[in-house]
């Protein structure tokens, strides 16, 4: 074994030891706050806090994600903690805002095929109240950025109408949750759901169209890379620094970085470093299924790119479906169903979507939906809408953790396979 191999192995099991010591660090503080709050669920509260992500807009409320500074208690005791509030859509909050609430406290609820307070746990979120009365204390700085993203989305509606302008909303802003619940059962049938969230096969797609374009343009290898690096740190801006953007990010911009270290199997060694690292840093991404895809899609270019790109001929498509397969697995054992009809609709809308989000951009920028990339998502919506029958979606009742080892035990296989015959890592 080669001392960089050695070097290797011996990075990721301290980094393993590192993500075992914070999960448990995290879960004993996490614990002792759900005891504190389990008195209370059901109790009218009150607290101050400040909204610390960008709301989440539906069609029909809004979402705050408060930092409560301190939650007072009937009895007095005080709690800081993270507190997820629904509130009608008006008035409009904003990022930064002071606000005080009171209202009553709820645990969140777990459904039949969601565990959604498991899934708030992950993110720090232990309790959540709906449309209690607020006061606003004080106004949350003025963002440039955020403006410019308010700009862009008024664009977008005002050119053209959903689903079209929702479908580029989420592709190019993050703004998945616009998305009417009838648009995305549609997409679920067809097996395009995951199209429309941001995640590293779309960052690295993107990233495959923006080197391309910067070479055709002059720029020298280095250069486009850089350029790349730039506009994926620009697109993370725009979707509000969300986790799973930032997550997407790092798998998109390894990617484009490794190749400046000459191998492929610096590639693979320099993801799961990465995918370790943020593990360290918040040991719940294990749970969580936006990190889960965009590490995969990455393994997946890596492992299968070559191979595709012998017969596709083209690096963008050769990168779609690399990342579909191996995105696959997870993808019916989290949400419980496969698309009969999903390769299909796969193969049809994957290749565009890429460059719908890049089109969709520059024309939301100048404020004209240039017919391109109307016609583009005219496209996409009218293949879900014939595609979204529902004896074209399969559902599973529940499929055990374990049915994954065996998929990607076969995958990697493949993988050192195509390695053996010259067309992979």
């Amino acid at each position: 074994m080669s001392r960089l191999k050695v070097i290797f192995l011996g990075t990721c099991l301290v980094l393993v030891v590192l993500i075992v010591f914070r999960f448990q660090a995290i879960e004993s503080r996490i614990k002792n706050q759900e005891i504190v709050l389990q008195d209370y669920f059901g109790q009218e509260v009150s607290f101050e806090g400040q909204v610390v992500k960008e709301p989440d807009v539906r069609s029909n409320n809004t979402r705050l994600t408060i930092e409560a500074t301190e939650t007072r208690f009937p009895n007095g005791n005080r709690v800081s903690n993270k507190i997820l509030v629904t509130v009608s859509r008006y008035p409009e909050y904003n990022y930064g805002d002071v606000l005080e609430i009171k209202g009553k406290l709820q645990q969140p609820a777990v459904f039949d095929d969601f565990d959604y307070k498991d899934y708030l746990r992950a993110k720090g979120i232990l309790a959540v109240m709906y449309y209690p009365q607020i006061e606003l204390k004080s106004l949350g700085p003025s963002s440039p950025l955020l403006r410019f993203k308010d700009r862009l989305r008024q664009n977008i509606y005002s050119s053209i109408s959903p689903p079209q302008a929702d479908v580029l909303g989420a592709l190019i802003l993050g703004d998945k949750n616009r998305i009417s619940n009838d648009f995305k059962e549609k997409l679920n049938i067809a097996g395009i759901r995951h199209l429309t969230a941001v995640s590293g096969m779309h960052i690295v797609i993107v990233s495959s169209i923006l080197m391309s374009l910067f070479l055709f343009l002059g720029f020298w290898k280095r250069q486009a890379i850089y350029t790349s690096l730039l506009c994926i740190f620009l697109f993370i801006a725009l979707t509000g620094f969300q986790t799973s953007s930032i997550r997407a990010g790092i798998m998109g911009s390894l990617f484009l970085i490794a190749p400046l270290f000459g191998r492929k199997s610096a590639s693979l060694r320099s993801i799961v470093l990465a995918g370790l690292f943020m593990l360290v840093f918040n040991p719940f991404l294990f749970k969580d299924v936006g990190f889960q895809l965009s590490f995969l899609a990455a393994l997946g270019i890596i492992y299968f790119s070559p191979t595709f790109k012998k017969y596709l001929k083209s690096e963008i498509l050769a990168n779609t479906f690399s990342a579909y397969i191996f995105t696959l697995p997870v993808l019916i054992y989290s949400f419980g169903r496969i698309s009969i009809i999903g390769p299909l609709t796969n193969l049809l809308i994957l290749p565009i979507v890429p460059v719908v989000m890049v089109l969709g951009f520059f024309a939301a920028l100048v404020k004209i939906i240039s017919f391109i990339p109307w016609l583009l998502l005219t496209y996409i919506v009218d293949i879900t809408e014939i595609f979204s029958q529902p004896w074209m979606a399969q559902t599973f009742i529940k499929i055990h953790w374990l049915w994954l080892i065996p998929c990607y035990l076969i995958l990697f296989l493949l993988g050192q396979y195509f390695k053996k015959r010259g067309f992979g890592v």
